[in-house]
């Protein structure tokens, strides 16, 4: 993270105004160019919509005149062709009674079976749905089947009121000569003269209906009528006679509907009844529009005169370059102008580097010392893998402002990027209390909790400082940079949180991060080469020692407190710098991407050595974030299984909760993949991370893992025992194991097992040993001799 660039050099803008005069004067004439262009392009769209909507209104207006023409059309002539048929027939079948005054009144009355016969000829003859013989009172006078007649006697009282006019109409037909009529009676009179027929629209059955009335049987020479006869028949126009109409007059896809529910692309119009107007119905159909017609093939004319004027608009965007060409140069100039970050409005690493070179600079000549911090905050990378970027930027926001509310007047914070700040502290007289003041304030503040996503997630971080003091150090920017950045390094090896002054005596670990890093690669490939098919005993890697696998020891909370289980504790045995533990290496294994093969490692080196157990005890291994998230973590476990002969149900893989909180498919599937062969998954540092319950049960915990911070408070805080008992409670409802870390006496021993804990751990039992002093496992052990083992491990 060495600083670079810090002689950053500001280009003052030249021929402003010129530039300027030319951008105004190129502005207006492109502005003038487009409203002509849009307002010619505009006028023809407006004149093209115009015409073609009237013309769509005139031709949908037409063609509802026409369907309508059609309907009175359909009506009258079902009127003209029954009253044909009544006087056709009656002329034909009963001529006596027609002539002859002294016929017998019974002459006139028509049979049973010849209804029958008159119904058929109207159905057959003229197309009619269905036609009906009756008398006076609507009384069927024909042979029927039962379905006929039940549906008569539903149709029976719709067809009273046109019948009733059409007995009307026959008694009326000589007082209406005699008088000038009224326009319902006018009606009936030219329905009484005109062959005594009369044809009504209405609703039957819910469709649409042409229904006729005809007297059969009216005697002739105003003889004694004994019984008047009626033939009704019935003509639906929402079946064949709609697709008739709908050939005759150009109605594409009519169709009947109840209600008016056309499509946008569909007309509907009102069928109203003959009688009292209301409404039966609508036909509904596609209309042909010649307007959008139009439309639609002027559209291709508008489209080139558009294309035609977006060619000139490019032909005028090049001509125009050559004059933007200072635009160029203002957009270099705005972004060497942009000194301040962006998510923080801290000053950036351009801005930094300047009041940096000023500070040398006026320090040159001068007794005054300043110093320079670079800041990172630790485990930023986890955070923002787990709840996203949004909560990634606003973590740095807080930590600056946090930062920000620490520092002098003078002071300058800047953000390098990504999780990187740098601090430049001037005029710092006394620095051996300055300095300490606010890298502790500083440490301080940001080792609190950060409430991130509104409150829905809370994120401890910390943070590491490394400090260099000028002229201490030396005067060359790139070289005080280089020393803060080792004196950072030296605060991480350190275990996080801290801060570091630099000192000559870690300038031979400058590149102690890389170094490290490197090192770490050749011990693990030299770990898998040896572990290979083809393992070469004599191998010209250079040696940096070997990992090497610690077990603790987990014990039951009952008499005896037998071991149950142990946990594997990863340890580096270098060759120059003795046992490193993970705090170490850890850290550096994340950042060169090798805790992947140093997790898969450690996985099976446990599982070799908990075949040797008894088979009643487990073996827990801590899997990172970054193996959980790789789909194929599953089926890596299931391989070192196999490869070691070890039951499933003997491997416990302990998972932080930031591991869950994003609540990954992934994550859930190679979890579900692993419990479904038998693997068990515990939870470590419950309630100390980013606790959710919603976990215990998505994910199928098997066992919680009470964080020795909370064990550590029992018998000094009341708050540490009401949140273990809570915790001990909620694990024994849900039917899951609990195990205490970090249990170092017989007090909280007793206490926690008097809880309910199912397991301890801590260093009053076992430290971390490696698998040869193991001894837990090779034989039993009295209570009494384990317990002072573990006494002399505390000590």
């Amino acid at each position: 993270m060495v600083f670079r660039g810090l002689g950053l050099q500001i280009v003052l803008p030249s021929s402003s105004n010129t530039f300027q005069q030319s951008w105004i004067a190129s502005g207006r004439i492109l502005f003038l160019i487009a409203v002509s262009g849009l307002g010619a392009i505009g006028l023809v769209v407006l004149s093209a919509l115009w015409a073609g909507t009237e013309s769509d209104a005139a031709a949908l207006d037409r063609q509802r005149q026409l369907v309508n023409a059609r309907l009175r059309e359909q009506v009258d002539q079902v009127a003209h062709v029954i009253g044909q048929f009544g006087n056709g027939y009656l002329a034909r079948v009963y001529p006596a009674a027609l002539s002859t005054e002294g016929s017998s009144g019974l002459d006139a009355v028509l049979t049973a079976a010849a209804g029958s016969a008159i119904g058929q000829t109207a159905m057959s003859a003229f197309g009619y749905d269905q036609a009906f013989v009756v008398d006076e009172k609507a009384q069927l006078l024909m042979l029927a089947d039962a379905q006929t007649e039940k549906r008569y006697r539903w149709m029976r009282p719709l067809f009273l009121p046109l019948l009733q006019d059409a007995r009307f109409g026959v008694r009326r037909s000589t007082a209406l000569n005699e008088r000038t009529p009224s326009s319902m009676e006018a009606r009936l009179a030219s329905a009484a003269h005109s062959n005594r027929a009369l044809a009504n629209l209405m609703r039957l059955e819910g469709r649409p209906t042409i229904v006729g009335v005809v007297a059969i049987n009216e005697a002739a020479g105003g003889q004694r009528q004994p019984m008047r006869q009626f033939l009704i028949v019935v003509r639906f126009i929402d079946g064949a006679a709609l697709d008739e109409l709908s050939r005759q007059q150009g109605l594409n896809g009519a169709r009947f509907a109840r209600t008016a529910d056309a499509d946008e692309n569909e007309v509907a119009f009102q069928i109203d009844a003959t009688a009292k107007g209301e409404p039966i119905g609508f036909i509904v159909w596609r209309p042909d529009l010649p307007g959008s017609r139009v439309i639609g093939r002027l559209m291709p004319a508008l489209s080139i005169a558009a294309l035609v004027i977006a060619i000139l608009f490019s032909v005028l965007l090049v001509r125009l370059r050559r004059s933007l060409g200072e635009l160029k140069k203002s957009e270099l100039h705005a972004r060497q102008l942009a000194l301040h970050d962006v998510l923080t409005d801290l000053p950036n690493r351009a801005l930094f580097a300047m009041r940096f070179d000023e500070c040398l600079a006026e320090t040159q000549n001068s007794t005054e010392r300043s110093a320079v911090a670079l800041l990172d905050l630790d485990r930023f990378k986890a955070v923002n893998d787990t709840f996203g970027h949004a909560a990634g930027d606003e973590l740095i926001r807080m930590a600056a402002e946090r930062i920000r509310s620490l520092l002098r007047p003078g002071d300058t914070l800047a953000r390098l990027g990504g999780d990187e700040f740098a601090l430049l502290l001037r005029d710092i007289k006394d620095h051996d209390h300055v300095l300490p003041a606010i890298c502790e304030a500083i440490v301080a503040e940001l080792g609190k909790p950060f409430p991130l996503l509104r409150g829905e997630a809370v994120a401890r971080v910390g943070g590491s400082i490394g400090v260099t003091v000028v002229p201490d150090a030396g005067r060359n920017a790139d070289d005080i940079m280089r020393y803060a950045d080792v004196a950072l390094y030296e605060a991480k090896m350190g275990g996080r949180g801290q801060w570091r002054l630099y000192s000559p005596s870690m300038d031979g670990g400058r590149n102690a991060r890389d170094i490290l890093k490197n090192e770490l690669r050749e011990v693990l490939a030299k770990g898998m080469a040896s572990d290979g098919p083809h393992a070469d005993p004599v191998s010209n890697r250079p040696d940096f020692g070997s990992l090497e696998v610690y077990y603790q020891t987990v014990h039951r909370a009952e008499a005896g407190y037998a071991a149950s289980g142990a946990e594997a504790l990863v340890r580096w045995r270098h060759s120059q710098r003795g046992l490193l533990t993970p705090a170490s290496f850890i850290p550096v294994a994340e950042e060169g991407g090798l805790i992947d093969a140093l997790g898969f490692w450690v996985l099976r080196e446990a599982c070799r050595a908990a075949c040797k157990w008894p088979e009643d005890t487990f073996v827990a291994v801590n899997v990172s974030p970054a193996q959980l998230r790789r789909p194929n973590f599953a089926e890596e476990v299931f391989a070192v299984l196999e490869e070691s002969g070890l039951q499933p149900s003997r491997l416990e893989l302990e998972l932080t909760e930031s591991s869950l909180i994003e609540d990954n498919s992934d994550v859930y599937t190679v979890l579900k993949s692993l419990r479904s062969r038998g693997v068990q998954v515990s939870l470590d540092d419950f309630g100390t991370g980013f606790s959710c319950l919603s976990h215990l049960l998505r994910f199928d915990i098997d066992r919680i893992k009470i964080d020795r911070s909370f064990v550590s408070q029992l018998g000094t805080k009341a708050n540490g025992a009401a949140i273990i008992g809570a915790i001990v409670a909620l694990s024994r409802n849900l039917g899951i194991s609990t195990t205490a870390e970090g249990v170092e006496t017989d007090y909280q021993r007793d206490f926690l097992a008097a809880l309910g804990c199912t397991d301890l751990q801590g260093y009053f039992f076992s430290k971390p040993v490696p698998i040869g002093e193991l001894d837990s496992f090779r034989k039993a052990e009295s209570a009494a001799g384990l317990l002072t083992t573990a006494r002399g491990a505390v000590a």
